[in-house]
């Protein structure tokens, strides 16, 4: 009977039957059920059944990447933490656990680091994710108008001076908001970003079999991206490397 269920919950996952799913929270409390029971493989169906029928949940990522990650199988853990980051990049949660998956991928490839006022943004902007971000400009806008109003219609000369500077730093705070929004989002929308999902890769330098072999990665690898064609992609390590492999081999985060 347990494989029949798992069977029929697989069908769920492919052909995206969201008919079938009809109590959404009675199928959460079930795969967090059997989670709990060590069941991972049936855990990971029925979040997978979950996010292919509600795709853009990062909590329902994240627990599909800790039942694929209890059964060791990391390249799929680690591209589901990713997508959960993708959407939610404050969840400390799953930025842990995807490092711990990344323990167990072959490579270990340095990234190259991009200067320190860059990477201390970076990490500014990923504190929140594109809406909450979103929200705070909205906010910060109105303290703007609300500074103007203070500047125009109050008399009291020191409350003025407060409504008059304190409206330059809203505003400011408003475009920083506003573009890290728009940064989130462009990360969000870009899928370029994918997971090597094969065991052993062989990169080529040209989009064939016959290329000359580059270099061979593994799955886990976080690569980007730049093109593909015939159903080869032009791919980017962290380090720079770039080469060919088979798109089929890759999963878009």
């Amino acid at each position: 009977m347990k494989r029949f269920a798992i069977l029929i919950w697989a069908l769920v996952s492919v052909f995206g039957l969201r008919a079938e799913i009809v109590n959404p929270s009675e199928l959460i409390a079930e795969a967090a059920f059997a989670y709990d029971q060590g069941n991972y493989a049936e855990a990971s169906v029925k979040y997978e059944a979950l996010v292919t029928a509600f795709k853009g949940a990062p909590d329902l990522y994240y627990a599909l990447g800790n039942s694929y990650y209890k059964q060791q199988m990391y390249a799929k853990a680690i591209l589901n933490y990713e997508r959960c980051l993708q959407r939610d990049p404050a969840n400390n949660d799953a930025r842990a656990n995807l490092e711990l998956a990344q323990m167990n991928c072959v490579d270990k490839i340095e990234t190259i680091q991009p200067i320190i006022f860059v990477t201390w943004s970076n990490a500014l902007r990923d504190l929140f994710s594109a809406d909450r971000w979103g929200q705070f400009s909205i906010l910060f806008f109105l303290l703007f108008l609300a500074g103007v109003a203070c500047y125009f219609f109050v008399r009291n000369i020191s409350i003025r001076k407060t409504g008059f500077y304190g409206a330059i730093v809203m505003v400011i705070l408003t475009a920083i908001c506003m573009i890290y929004a728009h940064q989130q989002t462009d990360i969000r929308m870009a899928h370029d970003k994918a997971i090597v999902m094969a065991p052993t890769v062989t990169v080529r330098s040209t989009p064939s079999e016959s290329g000359t072999q580059l270099m061979i990665i593994h799955e886990g690898l976080k690569v980007r991206i730049r093109q593909e064609l015939s159903g080869w992609s032009e791919i980017e390590l962290s380090d720079g490397n770039v080469g060919w492999m088979p798109t089929n081999m890759l999963e878009v985060i």
